[in-house]
């Protein structure tokens, strides 16, 4: 059923331009057009991707209303939406699918080619955004979600729905690093019980991998952050060994792997730099997985002679190589059958004028995940 709204004001965290704050705004939001949904927000999830807007890393049209990790109620539908429906409980999904390209109809919904044109474009998939200004002018829509917002027009196709048993903040966890960090130990990597990991980077991403790990039962499974609130937070999710990011790593890790070095080495941050480290951790024979989003632009220089002699695998991992239908309700169930404690990702929650305070203690390293609630 269509629902005929016009337009709504909306406060929202605006982004104008890079190493500027981000700025709370009275924006319009235009009603969802046919296959869209109204969505009002609860719980966005402070992620490092949306200060890669903020930082010039990620290149993207301004100004942008950032936000990729939310969950909410649906409010209203546009024509033709089927899926969902007013009331429901839904989780965002930034990396939609179609369901008819060449990726979808060869179980790769998170490559799907589609959407990709719109989303870097920071419109609607018509090619118009929903936001605009007190001037009338158009403000784009970060990953096609906009969800540093108190309400947003997204895509059927990025709706998932939720059972309303699980927590605001944690399906919106489920919307990003849940998924790219589970995703990257039973989907990308496909890890073994009994087989070592080493996971570089212990924020929401890392510590979700760490969970991965566990529920397959690997072991060991060694975590590395720079922090220590982090290194102990990581041992909480499972990590049976942490150990900071200093001098002497590939000999502690080879030291609890018999000699040889981890069989799956994750890495969650996204540096060239330490990309290059992961590689030594990595046995021969064994799989670098790089789940970290790298700036743009930027490149690692792997010793291709020794990936060929020692036949180390290199996999890039999107979004935790997820089929969003399929995988957030089960990481949802999961949550509430208590193998996945996902709420206790969630460190401290912020308002939505509070947003630059927490990205301030996001970098500080002081938060496994902050989120914002509505």
């Amino acid at each position: 059923m269509a629902h005929n709204l016009g337009s709504v004001k909306i406060q929202a965290a605006v982004l104008h331009a890079a190493h500027r704050p981000f700025e709370i705004e009275s924006l319009e939001l235009e009603e969802p057009h046919a296959g869209e949904v109204l969505v009002q927000l609860k719980a966005t999830g402070v992620c490092h991707s949306d200060w890669h807007l903020a930082t010039g890393a990620t290149s993207h049209p301004l100004p942008v209303v950032p936000g990729h990790e939310g969950a909410g109620i649906v409010e209203a539908v546009g024509q033709g939406v089927t899926t969902v429906g007013v009331g429901d409980h839904v989780s965002l999904n930034w990396a939609p699918s179609c369901g008819c390209c060449f990726y979808c109809l060869n179980g790769r919904p998170s490559l799907c080619e589609t959407f990709v044109g719109p989303i870097w474009a920071g419109t609607m998939a018509d090619g118009t955004t929903r936001l605009r200004d007190s001037s009338g002018r158009p403000v784009y829509h970060f990953s096609g979600l906009a969800a540093f917002a108190e309400k947003s027009v997204v895509s059927e196709r990025s709706c998932v729905r939720m059972n309303p048993m699980i927590p605001f903040e944690v399906a919106a966890l489920i919307g990003c690093a849940v998924t790219t960090g589970v995703g990257s130990a039973l989907n990308t990597a496909k890890v073994t019980s009994g087989s070592s990991v080493v996971v570089f980077g212990a924020g929401g991403v890392g510590l979700s991998t760490i969970m991965g790990a566990r529920l397959s039962g690997c072991h060991p499974i060694i975590a590395i952050d720079r922090s220590e609130d982090k290194l102990r937070v990581a041992q909480e999710f499972g990590a049976s060994h942490s150990f900071g990011a200093g001098d002497g790593l590939v000999e502690t890790v080879r030291g609890l792997t018999e000699g040889r070095g981890a069989d799956t080495v994750f890495e969650a941050i996204g540096s060239p730099e330490v990309q290059e480290l992961c590689l030594e951790l990595v046995r021969p024979g064994g799989t670098l997985v790089l789940s970290g989003l790298a700036p743009m632009g930027s490149s690692t220089n792997f010793p291709s002679s020794a990936i060929a002699r020692q036949e180390k695998a290199i996999l890039g991992c999107y979004y935790g190589s997820a089929n969003a239908a399929r995988d957030f309700p089960l990481y949802g169930r999961m949550f509430l059958d208590g193998l996945l404690p996902l709420d206790q990702l969630v460190t401290k929650t912020y308002r939505l004028d509070e947003i630059n305070e927490a990205y301030a203690e996001m970098l500080a390293g002081r938060l496994a995940r902050g989120v914002v609630v509505f």
